[in-house]
């Protein structure tokens, strides 16, 4: 599965943006998907997790209750609604698929998009 990010940019802290994760290739809804990050100097970290069917959801704790992820398997779409936006959260945010049999890590996911980068302003 060939896996295209996007809505990245530069916003102010406490604004919102809305990431997409388009996918093409292997069916869509045969794979969990996450969404993780990397600043600048440090490793790659997890954010979300979003089930084939939705059904189980994780985040990583600095997100919760400002993240939402959900995904439109009709669309093959996965998204990730980022509100209250803090300075903490610049990074580049990749999304990826896979059977992950452990949905925290990078290395359990076997596709991955290029990546749209996040800046947040304070």
């Amino acid at each position: 599965v060939q896996l295209q990010a996007s809505g990245g940019g530069l916003v102010q802290a406490g604004g919102s943006l809305r990431l997409s994760c388009a996918a093409s290739g292997r069916t869509f809804s045969n794979y969990g998907l996450g969404w993780f990050r990397q600043a600048p100097g440090k490793e790659r970290e997890f954010v979300s997790h979003i089930s084939m069917s939705g059904a189980y959801i994780k985040y990583t704790e600095s997100v919760k209750g400002r993240f939402t992820i959900s995904r439109d398997n009709a669309k093959n779409t996965m998204y990730l609604q980022m509100n209250s936006l803090k300075p903490e959260d610049t990074a580049v945010y990749y999304c990826a698929a896979g059977p992950p049999s452990d949905v925290g890590s990078p290395s359990s996911y076997h596709y991955w998009g290029q990546g749209t980068e996040v800046t947040v302003s304070s």
